[in-house]
């Protein structure tokens, strides 16, 4: 009885991995859909972002007049606001793990107090239970935010930031590497830290801005929070489905290998089964005699 006892429990647990297999497996398949989505998102946007972005730096770093509040050192780093991007879901590895311990760890290392802009589910329940500020929060997938939204996203932090109620915007994601690697990226947005060029003072007197320098920067300056945040949300999204398809092909090949060894234990089971019961009836005949 104890071996039938036995076999059943094992082919129980055939029967659990078997679906919990199939269940993996069919989330791989829905995740490289999604990756191939995201990553041609990401390949369309990020040439034309990566050009936008450095041509606004290459015009901060090339101006001897930038207005001192977007410049590093024109004042007192006391409050930092810290955008975070996460997912809203789970099973996708260390994906969120990563991001939320370099984003904590970033805060502990810095000496201003910090607000938290939660851009995913997941970023915002952890901060959220260690008692940070949230400023906002956006829970809806990545992929699905659109670049209005994401004006919508910047628009009050830099009305913060203009009025010195933060002095500091930080962004955390997860940059793409490929499909196999994800790296989580710290990069500060405002205020920017420039590197002169020696030709700086004679281009500045063949340059001439309409109406004002300031107001030229006052435009430009959201424009660039604006498209590096969208850049950052479109990116992590691919970064996301990459790592849930990792997770999902791992987690099908330990099914597997777990469906091997429990189909090797119910065989070597069933075959002590069925020797002790030859042995049984040997036994049974030999008493009689």
């Amino acid at each position: 009885m104890a071996g039938a006892s036995n076999l059943r429990d094992i082919k129980r647990r055939i029967k659990s991995v078997t679906s919990i297999e199939h269940i993996t497996s069919a989330m791989k398949l829905v995740s490289a859909a999604k990756l191939r989505r995201a990553k041609a998102t990401f390949e369309r946007t990020t040439e034309y972002f990566h050009f936008v972005t450095d041509s606004i730096a290459e015009i901060f770093n090339n101006t001897a007049e930038v207005p001192d509040k977007y410049l590093e050192g024109g004042r007192e780093i006391k409050k930092t606001c810290y955008i975070i991007i996460t997912s809203s879901k789970g099973l996708c590895g260390s994906f969120n793990s990563n991001v939320i311990r370099a984003a904590h760890q970033e805060i502990k290392d810095s000496s201003s107090s910090a607000v938290v802009v939660a851009i995913g589910g997941r970023g915002k329940e952890y901060f959220k239970k260690r008692g940070f500020e949230i400023i906002s929060d956006y829970l809806a997938p990545p992929e699905t935010i659109s670049f209005l939204e994401t004006r919508a996203i910047s628009k009050p932090i830099i009305e913060l930031y203009n009025r010195e109620e933060i002095d500091e915007v930080v962004i955390v994601y997860t940059s793409f590497v490929n499909n196999m690697e994800q790296k989580v990226k710290v990069m500060k947005l405002l205020p920017f830290a420039i590197e002169r060029s020696p030709d700086v003072m004679k281009q500045e007197k063949q340059v001439e801005y309409e109406p004002s320098v300031e107001d030229v920067f006052n435009y430009l300056v959201p424009k660039f929070v604006e498209i590096t945040v969208y850049g950052a949300i479109v990116e992590s999204a691919t970064c996301e489905h990459a790592a849930r398809r990792m997770a999902m092909e791992n987690a099908t090949n330990n099914a597997r290998d777990m469906l091997k060894d429990l189909s090797l234990f119910y065989n070597r089971a069933r075959q002590e089964a069925i020797t002790k019961e030859i042995i049984e009836v040997v036994s049974g005949s030999e008493a009689q005699k």
